[in-house]
């Protein structure tokens, strides 16, 4: 399979990445004339983390990263858990730079299999960034991995989504996220920017610069202004499935208010994964809207039963959803939910709570979890 290199622009200083960008030969445009917006999305999600470049190609396991970046100089990975895997294959010896963004602080980059290769640290820009060079003296294949610490015993996550026009005063949650103590990661439910657009991709990303905690996102229907989506170009996959200190994590793209039929076997998977421990689910739109005040829920009341079955049947502990800009706590089909949509978006009328987030405390051992408000404006 032959790729070809898309450039969109130079170096952005303000998001202090390049935005050079690689796609697989059925390109995001090519899916564009043929498949509904779900089903282009769920096929985009297939093919993030796969890159070639001359001499090279890189697979990142499960497409967990997105790759922002791929010569013969670089390779930069945008990961989208905390824990990931990347084969690397070069028919040339040579030296790499290896950029790693959004990691866990006091991540670490070790090769696990293939070619002997030297790894020197480099120094990081971030807490949330590795940086390596990459020395291999032979050709061949080496498999590499990208780990946070490890521990064990209960942590903290926070849910935060619905930014949108707001993004002016992101900067306050960004400096209220960093006050809370010991989060692991930040997760994301969709609504990041307003329409979706590169620039607005782009002011998102240099906005969580100085965030000490990585953010694990899916999109929202405010990423789909273009079309197709450009979301997995920047944060990688719209659905995925990891693992962190015994708790399963999936995030599904339900940004059309339906879930596509692909993905519903890959949630078949990610539940057998996770049904005997601690399960989190977080997706955009929720299947059905615990309030109807705006209609905020699937297109179809009989895919909204599917989801919540499927999800029931699996085990899953607790859904968290955004879509609608305000906080609800509520059980969907016997499991326990929230929505948080309080990144700044216009607020729901009458709502009171303003601008939020929720910090989710989770118990692997006893299967247990806790969840509370943290309001940035508590004035409001």
């Amino acid at each position: 399979m032959t790729s070809r290199r898309i450039e969109y622009g130079s170096r952005s200083s303000g998001a202090g990445v390049s935005t050079r960008f690689w796609l697989g030969a059925a390109s995001l445009l090519a899916l564009s004339a043929c498949l509904s917006p779900a089903e282009q999305r769920a096929r985009a999600d297939e093919m993030v983390g796969q890159a070639d470049a001359p001499s090279m190609n890189v697979r990142v396991v499960e497409g967990l990263a997105a790759v922002r970046q791929f010569d013969a100089e670089r390779l930069s990975l945008w990961q989208s858990a905390p824990s990931i895997q990347f084969d690397l294959q070069s028919e040339e010896s040579g030296a790499l730079e290896l950029v790693i963004d959004n990691c866990m602080a006091g991540s670490v980059v070790e090769q696990i299999e293939g070619e002997p290769a030297e790894l020197d640290v480099l120094p990081s820009e971030r807490v949330t960034q590795l940086r390596s060079r990459l020395v291999a003296n032979t050709s061949g294949r080496r498999v590499f991995e990208v780990r946070p610490p490890r521990t064990s015993g209960p942590f903290h996550i926070a849910l935060l989504s619905d930014v949108q026009r707001a993004i002016d005063r992101f900067g306050d949650i960004v400096t209220k996220l960093n006050e809370q103590p010991d989060l692991d990661f930040l997760l994301g439910a969709g609504d990041l920017t307003q329409g979706g657009t590169h620039e607005q991709l782009q002011r998102f990303v240099a906005e969580l610069q100085p965030l000490n905690v990585p953010y694990y996102t899916t999109l929202g229907n405010h990423e789909l202004g273009v079309s197709p989506s450009l979301f997995q170009t920047y944060f990688g996959r719209g659905s995925l499935h990891f693992e962190h200190r015994g708790v399963h994590f999936t995030l599904l793209d339900s940004a059309s208010a339906t879930i596509d039929p692909m993905v519903y076997e890959w949630i078949d998977d990610w539940g057998r994964r996770g049904r005997d421990a601690l399960h989190v689910v977080a997706m955009h739109i929720p299947p059905i809207d615990p309030v109807g005040v705006r209609n905020g829920s699937f297109a179809s009341r009989e895919e909204a039963a599917k989801l919540l079955g499927r999800l029931k049947g699996h085990d899953v502990d607790l859904t968290l959803y955004g879509h609608i800009h305000s906080y609800y706590r509520f059980d969907n089909g016997g499991i326990p939910a929230r929505i948080s949509g309080g990144g700044g978006a216009i607020p729901e009328r009458f709502d009171t709570i303003g601008r939020h987030f929720l910090v989710i405390d989770l118990q692997p051992d006893e299967q247990r979890f806790e969840t509370h408000v943290v309001r940035v404006d508590p004035g409001d």
